[in-house]
């Protein structure tokens, strides 16, 4: 392996230990707030409400909470208020403008305006034209990878604030507190002396 890449991924690899921590705060903030006194970090109006849609439609409440239920668009504004540089938010924004001015051209009205037949049209092409991600370790691409666009950069978003979120973790999925309960002075007799880890 090359000592660049080797030193580049481990770079990558403490940039992401270390900011775990703040992520994690994000996620401790986003429980605090109320769909009614929300205020986006980021976002404007149209852009929270566009994204809130987006989330919406692509992981609705079904017989398990929605992105909207475990705030998953107050998680990615707060992302990107605070995590991405200005380059990535003027990025962002644009981005958000073309998808409407998509909805408008193709649909004649911005996404958040369109019905549910047209916004699930929107949603079906964008999942069929935008970028796949292809394969990789620890979050470093393996091979060509392709170019990922708005929309599949907003449902990995949203996927990931979803499945990360305290609600799901504690009320959906399994959920198996790690290193577990603590209970000093047991008896050997309760606990045994063979333990394997395989």
């Amino acid at each position: 392996m090359d000592r660049r890449k080797a030193l580049r991924k481990t770079g990558l690899f403490a940039g992401a230990t270390i900011l775990m921590p703040s992520m994690l705060s994000l996620f401790e903030s986003c429980k605090t707030e109320t769909r009614l006194d929300w205020q986006p970090l980021f976002f404007t109006d149209v852009e929270a409400k566009t994204i809130a849609k987006l989330v919406d439609m692509i992981l609705p409440r079904t017989d398990t909470p929605g992105a909207l239920d475990v705030k998953s668009d107050i998680f990615i504004d707060k992302v990107i208020a605070k995590t991405y540089d200005k380059e990535g938010q003027d990025s962002m924004r644009a981005d958000i403008a073309a998808f409407n001015e998509n909805c408008k051209e193709n649909y004649g009205d911005i996404f958040i305006n369109l019905n549910t037949e047209d916004s699930t049209k929107v949603l079906t092409e964008a999942e069929t034209n935008s970028g796949k991600f292809g394969s990789g370790v620890w979050g470093t691409g393996v091979g060509p990878q392709e170019t990922i666009g708005f929309y599949r950069s907003m449902k990995s978003m949203a996927i990931w604030a979803y499945f990360t979120s305290e609600e799901m973790g504690e009320n959906v999925l399994s959920y198996d507190p790690i290193p577990g309960k603590y209970e000093p002075c047991k008896p050997l007799s309760e606990v045994g002396n063979k333990w394997s880890l395989g």
